[in-house]
């Protein structure tokens, strides 16, 4: 097993999403990169929802993501995993990300995305109760999640859910099977979950 540690969040201080993953895997850890796997479909996504190309170079879809004010990061600081898979993780070498201070420094935040079930289930039992009230109040929805080892969805479905981060930008998405529902929809306080 090995012992990794995740990236440093990428983010300005005016950004009001934050795209959550547990740890990034052997690959994007060996290119460091966010979701550098050829078969994670993230990126792709990113596409579909802001129109920032996947063929870009790596800092140009950062910088892009960010002028939308999107922030990336993982629930996970430390821990030790065998695989890129989650369900390797070992739970007793959990180290979370100090969120506490990320928030305190990122006053805009309005509402966090989990990148599938393993980023959402951590927050929630290693960050969460640990939060000043202030900050437990923050929306949360589970999206499906990118990694090529979720093959039981289709990427049209993976677009569907995915793009509600769209709507509540406000922003126009590329993705051609009808018009966005209005952003108010999913304006709620509670922990929402768009699948697995």
């Amino acid at each position: 097993m090995s012992h990794i540690h995740s990236f440093e969040p990428v983010c300005r201080h005016d950004a009001r999403i934050l795209l959550l993953g547990s740890m990034p895997g052997k690959v994007s850890l060996q290119a460091n990169q966010y979701y550098a796997h050829h078969r994670n479909v993230f990126w792709r996504i990113i596409e579909d929802i802001f129109h920032i190309s996947h063929t870009n170079p790596y800092q140009q879809r950062l910088d892009a993501l960010q002028v939308h004010r999107v922030a990336l990061w993982d629930v996970l600081k430390t821990c030790t995993r065998k695989s890129s898979l989650d369900s390797d993780i070992e739970e007793s070498s959990i180290m979370p990300n100090d969120f506490q201070t990320f928030f305190s420094t990122h006053q805009e935040i309005r509402q966090l995305y989990f990148n599938g079930a393993k980023a959402e289930a951590a927050y929630l039992k290693y960050v969460h109760p640990h939060l000043s009230r202030q900050y437990q109040p923050l929306k949360t929805t589970r999206l499906p999640s990118t990694s090529p080892a979720n093959a039981s969805m289709s990427y049209q479905d993976k677009v569907k859910a995915w793009k509600c981060i769209a709507e509540e930008l406000h922003v126009s998405s590329r993705y051609k099977t009808g018009r966005l529902a209005p952003a108010e929809n999913h304006n709620r306080s509670s922990t929402t979950k768009l699948n697995a």
